[in-house]
């Protein structure tokens, strides 16, 4: 069987999001059957991050997904994507809402306001559906997790339906290994150069002092 392991540590934003799906792509059209994705991500765009979790679950390829370090916020919906979820012993999930960020002296109307706030609604709600979907529990008990900004460690997490199993392992010696980016250095902004509308549906990690979902 031809598979491939991928080491995503990194913000989900643009560049960190298009690596994975190049490398995905090329996977597909070389008739790979397997992706296995490692996952250590303390979030980002919640728009890059449902779009890997579509794409990956439609994708005409198996995907198992593993946290070795720790999966936070929107990483959390990729994680969702693997037909198989595994976490290393020591490693953690973060569940929690969405919030906008503004930037510089940014204003808006009330329509502005409105439309902003509605697109806010339908990605905490669609954040909600993914892992409600994985683990089984209503909809309802997600958002309330979410706003309760849910910390749990891999057996809670296995408890909570997200992780089929626990294990060290991660890949084998002779895997063919891909890797995605590294940790943004705390105290500072996003190092990509990416243009931001004055209003996203980000939030910020309690962990990096960085703008993040």
């Amino acid at each position: 069987m031809k598979e491939v392991f991928i080491r995503f540590m990194a913000p989900v934003v643009p560049q960190t999001s298009d690596q994975l799906f190049r490398i995905i792509d090329q996977k597909i059209r070389e008739k790979y059957e397997k992706i296995h994705l490692l996952l250590s991500s303390p979030g980002g765009s919640v728009f890059h991050g449902l779009s890997l979790y579509n794409f990956l679950k439609g994708a005409p390829i198996e995907v198992n997904t593993y946290n070795f370090g720790s999966v936070d916020s929107i990483g959390v919906v990729i994680f969702c994507a693997g037909k198989k979820r595994f976490s290393v012993p020591h490693a953690r999930f973060l569940i929690h809402g969405v919030k906008f960020n503004f930037n510089g002296n940014a204003s808006f109307d009330e329509k502005q306001i409105e439309e902003h706030l509605k697109s806010l609604k339908i990605d905490q709600l669609n954040i909600a559906r993914v892992i409600s979907d994985t683990t089984g529990k209503p909809t309802h008990k997600l958002e309330e997790d979410m706003n309760n900004r849910t910390t749990l460690n891999p057996t809670e997490a296995k408890d909570y339906g997200l992780v089929h199993e626990i294990k060290s392992e991660l890949f084998p010696l002779d895997a063919e290994l891909h890797t995605i980016g590294e940790l943004v250095q705390v105290q500072q902004p996003f190092p990509f150069g990416v243009t931001m509308p004055q209003i996203q549906a980000y939030t910020r990690s309690q962990d990096l002092d960085i703008v993040t979902f």
